[in-house]
């Protein structure tokens, strides 16, 4: 394996070029351009203007697809990210962490998700779609509060 020439290291090389770190995450390059450009990962450029990542993208990277794959948004990934240190591979401890601050989204997404499946089986099942009292688009009749109109409808108003 060849040495990091832009940092003086004497050790293994410590940088991955774009087309290494997609092989290795399984991501397209023009992913983790798009990445880049939102700030989820961070590279330098060479003498001669070829990106490097640092090998802790690689660990960045995973986060960031199980993340996405949970329905996180990019932006509460970036500044879950922005916690972490620069340079530095994250661990356990630091996965404990992030984790714990997506898990009540997620257990609020998945009860919304089983309360509307659940309701969803009774509007087949009469097929009313009633606007005054259909328990998905108008549970307890709210939307009588705001007079009359299509509230639900048109998004304009």
């Amino acid at each position: 394996m060849g040495k990091c020439a832009n940092k003086g290291d004497t050790g293994p090389r410590r940088e991955l070029s774009v087309g290494e770190v997609a092989e290795r995450s399984g991501l397209a390059v023009s992913t983790l351009h798009f990445y880049e450009s939102k700030g989820l990962i961070k590279s330098w450029r060479t003498g001669g203007n070829q990106r490097r990542y640092s090998r802790d993208v690689l660990r960045r990277v995973g986060i960031i697809k199980v993340a996405q794959s949970t329905g996180i948004p990019l932006a509460e990934i970036r500044a879950a990210l922005d916690t972490l240190p620069d340079g530095r591979t994250p661990n356990a401890k630091d996965w404990a962490r992030l984790s714990a601050r997506w898990r009540e989204d997620l257990d609020q997404r998945i009860a919304q998700l089983t309360l509307l499946r659940d309701r969803l089986e009774g509007c087949i099942g009469c097929g009313c779609l009633s606007m005054e009292s259909c328990p998905l688009r108008n549970p307890g009749d709210v939307a009588a509060e705001r007079g009359s109109g299509p509230h639900y409808l048109d998004v304009g108003r």
